[in-house]
């Protein structure tokens, strides 16, 4: 523990090895600050957020203030004008963790976290309880071992536990989303082929997966994307063969990874699909 001018307690652990993953933990803190601090008008280039576990405060974000209680978590979006100042009576007590990730932006809107929706709040203290001790297990992590980017792992690995338990809290407090039983339909199909694309996929196997007969499915698909599911399969795989062309694998090491026996039916694929040949491509790309 340690005291700064302007706080009663001020805590902080700094991950000594951000950035190895795909959410990077810059750092994560606790803090109990004196009446009316205040912090901004400012951006960061980073999200930041806040729970507050006791006391109250102000978050102005997006032109709009909030008034925020034990409970609450704020939301600071890279990129976006914000403030923050204690009660003047009843100060805050508040956790925080600062972190990096691609689309952030897109990450919290999935969570239901915009700027003019900043403000996630929980009801009672067993949930509160739970997100502290994520914000303790992220913060208390570093510094404590000679290998920094194990931390990190671990810390990331936290970090997407706060955020998953964020979300449900703020899912819990929003309609239900505007999505047909046929829009949500064709979603798992898409996130199936996008993930499942180096696989041998048999369309039948997965709309019986997805609770579907393969041509309702297909009809559905086709009418939402344009293409057919086996249209958008192969679309996917020479997407990804195309971002691999940069790399020192050959072209049957990259037909294999990308769900294809026969390197030559792939490049007829290939260049149908893009009008070049594998080896052609590559040669462009270089």
């Amino acid at each position: 523990m340690s005291i700064s001018p302007d706080h009663t307690l001020y805590e902080i652990g700094t991950n000594p090895a951000p950035g190895g993953h795909d959410l990077a933990v810059l750092f994560s803190g606790e803090g109990r600050p004196i009446p009316r601090h205040k912090v901004g008008p400012m951006i960061h280039d980073y999200c930041l957020i806040h729970t507050v576990l006791s006391g109250e405060g102000f978050f102005e974000c997006a032109g709009k203030s909030h008034a925020c209680r034990a409970g609450d978590t704020f939301v600071i979006l890279p990129g976006v004008l914000f403030s923050y100042e204690a009660h003047e009576r009843n100060p805050w007590h508040y956790q925080w963790v600062a972190f990096q990730v691609k689309g952030a932006p897109l990450l919290m809107s999935d969570m239901g976290v915009t700027p003019a929706r900043p403000i996630i709040r929980c009801s009672g203290q067993e949930a509160l309880d739970s997100l502290s001790l994520m914000y303790q297990h992220i913060r208390l992590g570093f510094n404590q071992s000679a290998y920094p980017w194990l931390e990190d792992l671990e810390a990331s690995g936290w970090l997407k536990l706060l955020l998953h338990k964020l979300a449900m809290l703020n899912y819990a407090q929003l309609p239900e989303p505007d999505t047909s039983d046929i829009e949500r339909g064709v979603r798992q199909a898409e996130r199936w082929i996008s993930t499942q694309y180096h696989q041998q996929l048999s369309i039948d196997q997965m709309a019986k997966t997805l609770g579907y007969h393969r041509a309702h499915l297909s009809k559905l698909f086709k009418q939402h994307t344009g293409l057919s599911p086996m249209q958008y399969l192969m679309k996917v795989r020479i997407d990804k063969a195309k971002s691999l062309m940069n790399t020192s694998f050959s072209i049957h090491e990259i037909a294999a990874s990308v769900g294809f026996n026969d390197a030559l039916y792939f490049s007829k694929q290939f260049r149908k699909w893009t009008g070049m040949t594998p080896s052609e491509y590559r040669r462009q790309s270089e």
